[in-house]
C-alpha cells in the first residue's frame, strides 16, 4: 500500500511561517494529494487540494497565505504557510488518493503534524 510520512510543523508566532512536507512511498501510478487540518473541537477541513496534473485549489481562509508545491520525482508535496494566524492552529494531515501500479485504488492519510500559532 501507499504510505505517507509528514514532517514540519511546530510552534510559531503570529505572522510567522512554517513549511510542511509529505512524502508518499509505494508503487504509485497516479496520485492526487491534499492537505487537511483539524482544530480542537472542530471537524477536519480541506486546506488545499492538488489533483494529479491539475492546479491547486485552496480554502478561502488560506488563499494568498498558503502555497503548495510538489516534487513529482519524489512523490513529495509541500505546504508553505506564511502570515500564520492563531486560527491556523490545528493538526495538519496529508491525504493521497490514486492508483497503484497494479491498478488498485488507494487512499492514505499521513500521521498528522501539529501546527501551533501563538505568541
Amino acid at each position: 500500500q501507499v504510505q505517507l510520512v509528514e514532517s514540519g510543523g511546530g510552534l510559531v508566532q503570529p505572522g510567522g511561517s512554517l513549511r510542511l512536507s509529505c512524502a508518499a512511498s509505494g508503487s504509485i501510478l497516479r496520485i492526487a494529494m491534499g492537505w487537511y487540518r483539524q482544530a480542537p473541537g472542530k471537524q477536519r477541513e480541506l486546506v488545499a487540494s492538488m489533483p494529479s496534473g491539475g492546479t491547486t485549489n485552496y480554502a478561502d481562509s488560506v488563499k494568498g497565505r498558503f502555497t503548495t508545491s510538489r516534487d513529482n520525482a519524489k512523490n513529495t508535496v509541500y505546504l508553505q504557510m506564511n502570515s500564520l494566524r492563531p486560527e491556523d492552529t490545528a493538526v495538519y494531515y496529508c491525504n493521497a488518493i490514486g492508483l497503484t501500479t497494479t491498478r488498485l485504488n488507494f487512499e492514505s492519510w499521513g500521521q498528522g503534524t501539529q501546527v501551533t500559532v501563538s505568541s
